[in-house]
């Protein structure tokens, strides 16, 4: 039993040694980064034409509600083009009324595509019907938080940079529950943001996502992963993205919110189609990731079997509490620069609840089955 309980210290040590590495190497650079480190990020005041691109499907209320903050952005010249992909609700009339007041938007109907595609077909043929070299990619379901939000989001997107990774957060209710989804979408973005920063990008969110149409073009538009029904941005971002074309684009006036689910049983239909395009990514990202994972999973699962076997707790303790401490220290400014600083003192719980999230997804990510998107 001796022998066991010092393997599992022995685990314990490892796992929170790895956490550590990946919060100090890689986690810091958001939380130190500031505009002026991004070598891709241009602050040139021009503007370039820009094609605004949304899907979607029974998106009526929505579309009423947030499209006409997209419409009326601070900006000189773009088009936005909404894909309406075979809706069966009052989408059409909102779009129809919508077109009146609005001469720079663009309407495609989906009428007919292959059955069990997803959204990547009707993506493709806004993408396709696009006037503009730069597109820039959001939801029925997102709002911009600024009138500049489009002016921001393209001013990288010229010299080196073909893509730029922006944030998409979720508004702020009451409840545990939303606090976690915040949670979950910070720890997602700081990831993605990270890694990118240090010349591995391995994905975007298509809430809030830039990219240039030659690129499209080049990479065989979503040809490589069209047996998939999901990913036409992270699968997509993964494929094509690299330290030399892609910049991350953080600032309070680039952020997209999104309406929050309301119930765990919403929230887990939701990651269970989003999460399981993860086992499609290039290995080494699949790597990076589950290290993350791994890490973190076994620095509190390890830690729990010490204090079951009464083996080393004051240690196990002081470590654990070290541990918090680092990543609490680094999630305050990344937080503020996410606007969303109140979490910071949740940091504690959430990262050790965030275990049972690995738990719950496990399947997901295993099994890798997706719904048609709705």
């Amino acid at each position: 039993m001796e022998i066991l309980s010092e393997l599992i210290f022995a685990g314990f040590l490892i796992a929170t040694a790895v956490q550590l590495f990946i919060w100090l190497y890689y986690f810091r650079r958001l939380a130190v980064f500031t505009k002026k480190e991004n070598p891709l990020l241009f602050p040139s005041p021009d503007e370039i034409p820009v094609s605004i691109i949304i899907c979607a499907r029974n998106e009526a209320e929505n579309l009423k509600k947030n499209l006409p903050h997209i419409l009326n952005q601070n900006y000189r010249s773009f088009e936005v083009i909404v894909v309406d992909d075979k809706s069966e609700d009052a989408t059409r009339n909102i779009l129809s009324q919508l077109n009146i007041s609005y001469r720079n938007l663009r309407v495609i109907t989906v009428v007919d595509k292959p059955p069990g595609s997803g959204k990547k077909p009707a993506l493709a043929r806004g993408i396709k019907a696009a006037k503009y070299e730069v597109l820039l990619f959001t939801d029925a379901d997102c709002c911009p938080a600024s009138k500049d939000w489009l002016r921001e989001m393209q001013r990288p997107i010229r010299g080196p940079a073909e893509i730029g990774l922006g944030f998409g957060p979720y508004k702020k209710t009451s409840g545990f529950l939303n606090m976690f989804i915040r949670y979950e979408a910070f720890f997602t973005a700081l990831q993605y943001f990270s890694f990118a920063l240090a010349g591995h990008p391995y994905m975007g969110v298509g809430r809030n996502l830039i990219y240039k149409k030659e690129l499209f073009d080049r990479a065989g538009g979503f040809a490589a992963h069209e047996h998939v029904m999901s990913g036409d941005d992270d699968l997509f971002i993964n494929q094509v993205a690299t330290k030399d074309n892609t910049c991350i684009i953080l600032n309070e006036n680039t952020h997209v919110y999104s309406d929050p689910v309301k119930t765990w049983s919403a929230y887990y239909r939701q990651k269970n189609r989003h999460l399981s395009t993860g086992r499609h990514y290039q290995n080494k990202h699949k790597f990076l990731l589950g290290l993350v994972s791994a890490s973190h999973f076994f620095h509190y699962f390890l830690g729990f079997l010490l204090f079951i076997l009464g083996f080393g707790i004051i240690y196990a303790v002081i470590i654990t509490v070290i541990r918090i401490l680092v990543i609490t220290l680094i999630c305050e400014p990344i937080l503020r620069k996410l606007q969303d600083r109140r979490l910071t003192l949740w940091t504690p719980i959430l990262d050790t609840a965030y275990v049972l999230f690995y738990v719950i997804f496990s399947i997901s990510l295993i099994k890798g089955k997706i719904k048609q998107w709705t």
